[in-house]
């Protein structure tokens, strides 16, 4: 299933919240959003000197910007091949140029990256292209003139580890160290002088490292206090981003309901310039990367693109000349890219893509249509017109049926050379067809199963992030106008948490207070069955397997065998030994007489998810890194044996707490909401935390759920 949300919902829902929080001038964000496709360069000095080769050997472990580190290059003789960095060929004007020819409305560069090579001037440290190369120019500096020159917005990506700087933490396998003092300090000195000395900066792309929340608040405010419109990628950690960057060329298929960008590299393998990579034909990778732009545009996001230069400044031809024939195809489509809404539809399309504006649907036609011709169905409204972008002499049918409208293609239509864009024009707007729409009676109730959600991502740093929900919505319909009174259902778990709740057009606060008791049937009847361990493994705080659902303990599970823990009781909380960045599964049985729901008291460290019987009910992290946090859950238990999962992450501890208690209280709450008059029309509602830490903090209401109550 793919989930989409119409960009003005998303924008006008959550902007308040957004600017509040990031200090953001709305004309700015909005102005960064609607660029939606940027160029990023990974050049960088003395990786790009090296282009993947050490010892005259290939470095095939690891990204080739990181060669420092994956071909165990001493720190002094790493840094004496800067006297070999003279990009002669390097050109900041035809930079600027070749990315307005390739369609790109800003460009990203590395100011520095890992191995802490400053390809700016600098009076931090003499480790810079100014001070340690031949070429004695600032890149950065000069760049920033040519963007300014040709009208590209100027952007930078910043490492926030830095393997030259004494007194940072030494070079690691997973680049999520931490930031001393005196390297924060360090740090700071260096961003205050890019935002200082080189114009509007539009966006700084910070990148690994681990900060304490204090650090990533402090560079936060410096940067805004420098420059307020420059947008704070994800990656300062801490939640603390304007925007949210997905992992390296996702393409998320679901509705993300803060800014996004995607970031996109030539060749999964490297960022950086590599002598020895292989390339596939050039219609091939044109193909690939322009289907990944459009795809990350359609679903609202704005999509990075990169290219490593060579040592010597010059671009790859290869990655030139495919920008370039991405160009010609903007040249000809790009009013269905730039400043587009994303696709409004709640479902896929096997042909392809959609993106919108108030009154347009431009559909990017990927694959051959079936039967010759695109069904649009759930869609109303009346067209105007149809026809291929770039040739609206071609008028194209519409047809009208039952669950929608079809738009039938010329016997000659193909995209077997070229992706095509269909343009639909309408009168007066259009509208579809609702996210499973829930008729409201008496036994309706809107839980986490049947909404509508938005993601974001929340982490301290990029190896314990996760896809966080900020906001859930539904669609009802009475039987029958009336006045219907909420009724809000919460647990211990939920207590005290403020809500923006939204019914129609009318927003309100609720805190989950007060309210009726309800007691839920005892555990006694239960019969709770020993418990299982699996692990350590590696990994993250998500990643449910698909074959969760029914797991047999006698066998091993993904590569490891379950233990069975004869001395581990319920009520007792237990420690076990863990690294950075791994996991177990801790698993047992529950055999149910009857249907029953039954509360349980979950105790995890920095990260934790519950599932029952393969179906994920809860997942987040720790935001302030607490040794020890408490959930409760409750648990939809089916007649017979039931199988509860717990995941447990760890990060920042030396062990991980686990403990399942089910003598926790059975008592949930009834809090009744003023009435309010609902038509017999689709009537959107929606929640969302109020007034969150940051728009990226994940909602944590797993047992929060919305009755109407006809009066």
């Amino acid at each position: 299933m793919k989930a989409r949300l119409s960009y003005a919902i998303i924008f006008l829902y959550f902007l308040p919240c957004f600017t509040t929080y990031a200090q953001i001038n709305p004309k700015a964000l909005k102005e960064w959003q609607a660029q939606k496709y940027s160029m990023f360069i990974h050049f960088g000095g003395i990786y790009s000197v090296l282009g993947g080769v050490w010892n005259d050997k290939p470095v095939t472990v690891g990204l080739s910007e990181q060669i420092q580190a994956h071909a165990g290059i001493y720190s002094d003789t790493y840094a004496n091949v800067a006297s070999r960095f003279n990009p002669t060929h390097w050109n900041p004007d035809s930079i600027a140029i070749l990315a307005k020819r390739a369609g790109m409305r800003s460009i990203v560069i590395t100011s520095k990256h890992h191995d802490g090579f400053c390809m700016f001037k600098t009076a931090t440290t003499d480790f810079n292209v100014v001070d340690a190369t031949p070429y004695k120019r600032d890149i950065v500096g000069e760049l920033a003139e040519a963007c300014k020159r040709q009208g590209v917005t100027f952007g930078l990506y910043f490492s926030l580890i830095d393997w030259h700087f004494p007194e940072a933490s030494p070079i690691s396998s997973h680049n999520s160290d931490s930031i001393t003092p005196a390297h924060h300090e360090y740090n700071k000195k260096q961003i205050t002088e890019l935002l200082t000395n080189y114009g509007p900066v539009a966006e700084l792309w910070f990148d690994m490292g681990s900060q304490s929340l204090a650090q990533s608040k402090e560079m936060r405010d410096l940067v805004h206090k420098l420059q307020p419109d420059c947008m704070i990628g994800s990656r300062i950690g801490n939640d603390m981003g304007d925007f949210t960057v997905m992992g390296d060329n996702q393409e998320p298929d679901y509705t993300i309901g803060v800014p996004w960008q995607s970031p996109a590299s030539f060749f999964d393998e490297t960022w950086g310039y590599r002598s020895w990579q292989k390339r596939v034909p050039e219609n091939e990778k044109m193909r690939e990367k322009l289907t990944s732009l459009i795809r990350v545009v359609s679903r609202g996001g704005k999509y990075l693109l990169n290219i490593g230069p060579k040592g010597d400044g010059s671009v790859v031809p290869y990655e030139k000349d495919i920008l370039i024939r991405i160009g010609q195809w903007l040249s000809k489509n790009g009013e269905a890219i730039y400043g587009t809404n994303p696709d409004p539809f709640y479902q896929s399309f096997a042909w392809g893509s959609i993106t919108s504006r108030p009154n347009m649907l431009y559909l990017h036609v990927l694959n051959q249509p079936a039967g010759g011709q695109i069904a649009l169905p759930g869609l109303s409204g009346t067209i105007k017109s149809a026809s291929i972008l770039g040739d609206k002499s071609a008028k194209l049918a519409v047809v009208r049926g039952k669950d929608g409208l079809g738009i039938n293609l010329p016997k000659n239509f193909s995209v077997a050379r070229d992706i095509q864009v269909i343009a639909v024009e309408f009168a007066d707007g259009y509208s579809v067809r609702p996210y499973q729409p829930i008729l409201l009676d008496n036994t309706a109730r809107l839980t986490h199963d049947n909404s509508y959600k938005y993601y974001s991502n929340s982490g301290i740093d990029y190896n314990s992030r996760f896809q966080s929900t900020i906001a859930e919505s539904w669609t009802v319909r009475p039987e029958q106008s009336g006045t219907f009174k909420p009724v809000l259902i919460y647990s211990d778990e939920e207590k005290g948490k403020k809500l923006e709740l939204t019914i129609g057009e009318k927003s309100s606060d609720v805190t989950l207070s007060g309210g009726k008791s309800i007691s839920l049937p005892t555990t006694s009847s239960l019969t709770w069955g020993p418990l299982y361990i699996s692990g350590l493994i590696r990994s993250g705080i998500g990643g449910l397997p698909a074959d969760a659902a029914a797991i047999d303990v006698t066998k091993p599970w993904h590569g490891k065998p379950w233990q069975k823990k004869a001395d581990w009781q319920n009520g007792t909380v237990y420690e076990l030994p863990a690294g950075l960045t791994s996991s177990y599964y801790v698993l047992q049985e529950i055999t149910a007489p009857a249907d029953q729901t039954v509360l349980v008291g979950i105790t995890s460290g920095d990260g934790v998810l519950v599932a029952l019987n393969g179906k994920q009910l809860l997942e987040h992290n720790s935001p302030d890194k607490s040794p020890r946090t408490n959930d409760i859950i409750m648990l939809p238990l089916k007649r017979g044996k039931n199988q509860l999962l717990v995941k447990l992450f760890n990060n920042f501890q030396k062990n991980i707490p686990i403990g399942i208690d089910y003598t926790v209280p059975q008592t949930l709450y009834q809090k009744e909401l003023p009435a309010v008059r609902l038509d017999n029309a689709f009537i959107p509602v929606r929640w969302s935390l109020n007034n969150p830490a940051t728009p990226h903090q994940t909602l944590v209401v797993p047992n929060l759920s919305l009755q109407f109550v006809n009066e």
